[in-house]
């Protein structure tokens, strides 16, 4: 990639700035919008699709270029291509106030859809309408990192709506059935009653054991696992309905 040494004032257009603070230095790299996105993915490779000058920067509104020195001392190499390709993976990028505020609301209507699909009011078992939800979120004064995934907030805006909000709020169980052999129910039985958010609606024990009832979402991962082992594998987990007062079906063995 070739070195640009601007003559003065860079004026750039549709510019998205990627900035990494290393070795007590600011860099910054002036890129397409739409593309660091697709760079991190690995969905667009050619950095000269990537960035709009081939360089890096220490201010790229004053046009001011990182030294070979600068470069050498905080990366460890004079190779721009190298120093690019790192700030594009670990770089935060810079948004104006209005893209700022449309990315922020946009982020607040996917937590509103995931709390709307994942969470319900435990007095009817029913979920909350997304603009109560919205207005929930807005009173409680929760404010979403703008560089986390949405999902992973997910626990913190409950916890917000709940002390906060003024809604009574929990994540939905899962109701499940499982279907065992009658011999490995002495070994299961037990772990389901002890089973902290677990609740049994049903239960047949005979030739095939089987177990209907609520669990918490994330407890299937370690059920599914000790079903697999306490059954060597002839044992299933059936998910019934993906929440309380939900729809689905969904298998595994």
């Amino acid at each position: 990639m070739g070195i640009f040494q601007p003559s003065g004032q860079i004026k750039l257009t549709n510019v998205s700035i990627v900035r990494l603070r290393k070795g007590g230095k600011r860099f910054e790299i002036a890129c397409y919008k739409n593309k660091v996105q697709e760079y991190r993915s690995g969905t667009e490779k050619n950095l000269d699709e990537v960035l709009q000058i081939s360089n890096v920067f220490m201010n790229v509104s004053k046009g001011q270029v990182a030294s070979s020195e600068d470069l050498k001392k905080c990366f460890k190499t004079e190779n721009v291509e190298e120093c690019v390709a790192e700030i594009l993976k670990k770089g935060e990028m810079q948004v104006g106030d209005k893209e700022r505020s449309a990315n922020q609301e946009a982020g607040v209507q996917n937590l509103v859809h995931l709390l709307s699909e994942s969470c319900i009011d435990p007095r009817t078992s029913r979920p909350y309408p997304p603009s109560m939800l919205e207005k929930a979120i807005k009173a409680s004064g929760f404010s979403l990192h703008p560089t986390r995934p949405v999902k992973a907030q997910m626990s913190a805006a409950i916890s917000a709506l709940a002390t906060k909000g003024g809604l009574d709020i929990k994540r939905a169980r899962m109701r499940v059935r499982i279907v065992a052999d009658g011999k490995d129910a002495k070994k299961i039985r037990p772990k389901m009653a002890e089973m902290q958010g677990a609740e049994k609606e049903d239960e047949e024990v005979g030739e095939e054991w089987e177990w209907v009832g609520l669990i918490e979402p994330g407890l299937l991962k370690d059920l599914n696992e000790m079903i697999r082992l306490d059954t060597k594998g002839s044992g299933t987990v059936e998910v019934l309905d993906l929440k309380e007062g939900g729809a689905g079906e969904e298998s595994f063995a």
